[in-house]
Parts: structure tokens; sequence; C-alpha cells
């Protein structure tokens, strides 16, 4: 038997990030945020987390693909392609510089109302992340992020400033950008604002698991008092999660592969989504936390805000999949966030991540039999060196076959399995610069921008071939591929 079609005000579009495409950095009254602080990296050489600016150093998300100048020009291109919505996130700091502030900064707001306004001239929904890998430069140097609980009440100040400011302009919101990542070492710094001392190189910071969960913990609470905050100030608000879906399959047949494959998606998948979508945490985290000696403060009213804080749909990323294995020998594949053992019968990308069209179809499944609620994929798509051709024109089929491939395997999802999905918006639709790597080398966009790793360019936007494929995909609800 065959569900309905992708529904007819399905939100196709796509996504970014205000710290990987803004630039601006100093601008209008912004104060500098933990991502400015992030030195250019490449595939092979680690970013660096400086606690000021370093000479000889280059800082790329200080001036990313300047949307801050480029907002009218960029969302035309999107109307062109006939978005129905795009993804996009606010940055904490443009709006209180410190994070400290008790009155926001005016000249913040109206950027994002321009913004908003540019949107809705153009049709375009805005699906707006309160927080994406930033949050006051600040509020790490005093709290070391969110190790204080303190600053749950300073984010609920900031979330409940833009809900109200922007009621009736915004009706989506996701609160924490992949908040998951918390589980993951990587995540201290860019997702938490830790920097725990001795930390430099991006990818081996130090770790210390007890204030990493202490801090997720905070992050979690303070997610669930921003829906309820949502819900009361702008009772049509639709507040979601957003999990960084790191799908893993077991390498072999062996009952032990097995149980490391069930282990990998609680710790990793279902932890911090079991909390946003089933209001407390999952039988599981007691042994976890005893194994990993965790001991969390959580309050009464911790406890309350998380049951009575649930969102109202789930968002997801999805790149890639990999296999786990108890073999120590098995050789390993690279991925977004983590990492894993190789599968045989999958191909890599240029920057080693595994692609997989039909784990995005299982792992929608998973989502629905789990949760039951609304779906949107909020994050697709494949980073890859791309060729500014003497002519303007960028050839970029590797791009249009992977998004073909991922498409048709939701569409699957939707049309034969029954998944409740509502929207598709592509990751990195316009070339920005990579939250990993710290390049523009590895681009996502269906939009060229002319800026290289050391943000020289002219800035000036090129269409790819990828541009009019997705503007046919959207004129055609996804029937034509």
């Amino acid at each position: 038997m065959l569900f309905m079609p992708i529904c007819k005000d399905f939100l196709w579009g796509g996504a970014t990030a205000a710290n990987q495409i803004e630039g601006g950095w100093q601008e209008g009254g912004k104060g500098p945020s933990e991502a400015d602080m992030l030195s250019a990296g490449t595939h092979t050489s680690p970013r660096q987390i400086t606690p000021d600016t370093e000479p000889g150093l280059t800082y790329p998300n200080r001036t990313a693909s300047d949307f801050y100048h480029h907002y009218k020009e960029d969302i035309a291109l999107m109307g062109e392609m006939g978005f129905k919505a795009y993804r996009m996130s606010i940055a904490w700091s443009r709006i209180f510089p410190t994070g400290e502030e008790t009155e926001p900064n005016p000249a913040g707001l109206q950027f994002y109302d321009d913004v908003f306004d540019e949107l809705k001239a153009h049709g375009i929904e805005p699906i707006v992340t309160l927080s994406h890998y930033e949050m006051p430069l600040h509020l790490v140097n005093k709290y070391n992020g969110w190790a204080s609980r303190e600053v749950i009440a300073l984010f609920e100040r900031y979330a409940r400033t833009v809900i109200a400011h922007f009621k009736g302009k915004v009706r989506y919101y996701l609160t924490f950008n992949e908040i998951n990542c918390g589980t993951l070492p990587l995540g201290n710094y860019m997702s938490l604002g830790i920097r725990n001392e001795g930390t430099r190189d991006f990818l081996h910071q130090v770790d210390d698991v007890q204030v990493r969960y202490q801090a997720l913990h905070h992050q979690l609470v303070a997610s669930a008092r921003t829906v309820l905050a949502g819900h009361e100030l702008d009772p049509e608000a639709k507040i979601g999660n957003m999990i960084a879906m790191m799908p893993v399959y077991p390498l072999t047949c062996n009952p032990k592969d097995m149980l490391e494959f069930q282990q990998n998606w609680r710790q990793f998948n279902w932890y911090c989504a079991d909390v946003q979508c089933r209001g407390a945490y999952p039988y599981y985290a007691q042994s976890f936390w005893e194994k990993n000696g965790i001991h969390l403060e959580i309050t009464d009213e911790d406890r309350e805000a998380l049951r009575r804080g649930t969102v109202d749909f789930f968002s997801l990323s999805y790149y890639q999949t990999n296999c786990v294995t108890v073999d120590p020998n098995a050789a390993q594949a690279s991925g977004n966030l983590l990492g894993g053992a190789k599968n045989p019968y999958l191909e890599s990308s240029q920057w080693g991540w595994q692609v997989d069209p039909d784990g995005l179809r299982y792992t929608l499944n998973e989502i629905e039999s789990r949760y039951d609620l609304p779906i949107i994929i909020v994050e697709n798509g494949l980073g890859a060196r791309d060729a500014l051709e003497a002519d303007g024109s960028i050839h970029d089929p590797y791009r249009i076959d992977y998004l073909q491939r991922h498409i048709r395997a939701m569409k699957q999802a939707v049309e034969e399995d029954g998944v409740d999905l509502f929207g598709y918006t592509m990751w990195g639709c316009i070339d920005l610069v990579s939250a990993s790597t710290g390049e523009m080398a590895k681009r996502y966009g269906f939009i060229y921008v002319d800026c290289d790793d050391q943000g020289h360019g002219s800035f000036k936007r090129y269409k790819k071939d990828s541009f009019d494929w997705y503007r046919k995909v959207i004129e055609t609800n996804g029937e034509e591929l």
C-alpha cells in the first residue's frame, strides 16, 4: 500500500548558520562569539581555539560568506530557486553582545527584522535556530560556557526576547543545533562553550566527562524552558529540537557487534532526543552515568521543566552512516561528528564520509516509530571542491547525484513507509565556512561564493548547475529529480 505523496505545502529550502555565513563580526553592535576565536584549519590540520586574536592566524567565521552585507542578494537567489523555507540561525551575541545585558541590542534586532521582511517578500518561511554552535565569548570566559547553571537563565532571557520580538514573523524555532554533539569530546567548545585548561587543538580538546554532561544537562533544561516560554509568548509558534543523526550498523552478525550497535544509538542519537521528546532521561542513562563516573546535579525544577517542555516536532541533520564492531582491527572511516568502521558496501565523499541514501530512509523510520512527531530534515548535503570556470559556470554533477539519491530515499520514507515529514532544507545552500575544518574549499551550496580559505575574494555569487536542478525539484514538488 502506498501512502500519500509529499504534501503540496512541503517546506523545500536550504539551511545555513549565522557564524558560518554571516560575517560582520564587529558590526551593528555585535559582540565576539566563541566561533570568532576559531582559526582556519584543513582536513588534515585542526583548527585552533584561541582565547584572543593571535597574529599569523586567520579567523574565517569573522567574515564568512558576508551574508551580513549580501542578504538581499542571497535571499533573492533563494526566491529564484523557489525556496519555501530557509533554515537559519540568530547570533546570540548580535542580540546580547556579552550575554549578560538586560536590554537587547536594537541594531541586532533590526538586522534580523530586515532579513525576515526580505524572506517574506519572496514567500520564504524562516526556520530559526536560536543557538547554532555559537554563544557570546564573554560567557565562555566568565562561566566556562554551559558548565555553569547561571547560563540557563541568560539563554532564556535571550530566547524570550527573540520569540517576543519576532512574533508574527517566525513560526518555527529550533532550540539548539545538534544538541547531541555534547555527547562527544568535540562538543566541549563548539557546542557547549567549554574551554578546559590546556585546550587548543579543536579535534583533540581536553575533556572532563563530568563537566561536559553537566553542561549538556543545562542545555537540555534551557531547551525545555525555551519551549515553555515560546508557547507562552507566541501560541502560534512551533518549537523543535535538532539532533545530529549519527546512524550506525553492526559490521557483522556477531552478537557483540549488535550490542555495540544498540549502545551506540542510545548514547549518541537517542540520549538527548529522548529527553526532548519524552520529557525525562531514559532508563539506560543511569547505567551510562554510573559506568562513566558522572553525577549530575538535577533539581526538582529541572525535572519539571523537562517533563513539560517537550518539543512540537523533531528536526535532524543527516549526512552519512558508519559501522560499529568489537573488532579492533576493522578498517576505519571518517564522519561528520563521529567516525566508525568502514562499510564495504558504501562509497565515500572527498572528505571520507560514507554516502548512504538508504540510511536516511532507515533513520527517518526509526525516528517516526520512536517519537510519533512531525519530522523535518534541516541538514543534508555534500561538501566538495567546486571549480569556478572562466565563464562563471560551476559544474557539480556529484552534488546533484548525492541529493537526487537522498531525496529519492526521503520520498520513499514518506510515500511508501508513511513517515510524517514536512520539510527538507539542504545544508549550506550558499557556500559557507565549514564548522569542523574552517575551510571555504569544502563547498556545499547551490550558490558559489568567491572567497578562499583565508577570506580573500570578491564575494561575488555564482549559480552552480545544481541551482537550476534544485529549482526544478521544488517546482515539481520532488517529482522531477
